[in-house]
């Protein structure tokens, strides 16, 4: 396979979704190094792609650190910095993004869709939830009809649950 940037053996294989589509990228040895792309520290196939680096028009070499707005926070839970965040590109504590949350942000952009992140749930666990919420409900009507001396419906509503926790337990 031929790098996407010149005719040399592509020796690197990026694959990353922008914007909801699938976006692929092979680099050889040199253009991958030329276009920061062996650098950990925030490479976005995005930028590549269009021709940009991180907030500045163009690609960042491997190395070159990534400018972010200026501030003199420190965390107060675990004493972290902003200029710690800035060179080793990590957070001390779950506090942190609290403390860091104005200069976070851009960069949570940049790397994600949103700076949000809304989950999927099994369906099988969900259903589960549900048979688990039916039986806390009819567990309080049949408390409610025995107080009622209401005995033929509460053999109903326990008939109702033998068969909820069957379907829960197979």
């Amino acid at each position: 396979m031929k790098c996407d940037f010149c005719d040399s053996k592509a020796t690197v294989f990026l694959t990353q979704l922008v914007e909801g589509q699938m976006k692929k990228v092979c680099l050889c040895d040199s253009c991958a190094k030329e276009r920061g792309v062996t650098d950990p520290t925030g490479f976005s196939l995005a930028d590549l792609l269009m021709g940009g680096g991180v907030g500045e028009g163009k690609v960042i070499a491997a190395g070159t650190s990534i400018p972010m707005p200026h501030g003199n926070g420190t965390c107060p839970a675990c004493g972290f910095t902003l200029e710690d965040l800035r060179r080793v590109r990590r957070l001390g504590c779950s506090d942190c993004y609290m403390t860091f949350r104005e200069e976070l942000a851009p960069m949570i952009r940049g790397m994600h869709k949103g700076s949000s992140h809304h989950g999927k749930v099994p369906a099988g666990l969900m259903e589960r939830h549900a048979l688990r919420l039916r039986l806390e409900e009819l567990q309080a009507r049949l408390d409610q009809a025995v107080v009622a001396e209401s005995y033929e419906e509460a053999a109903g509503i326990r008939d109702e649950i033998r068969q909820l926790n069957e379907n829960l337990v197979s």
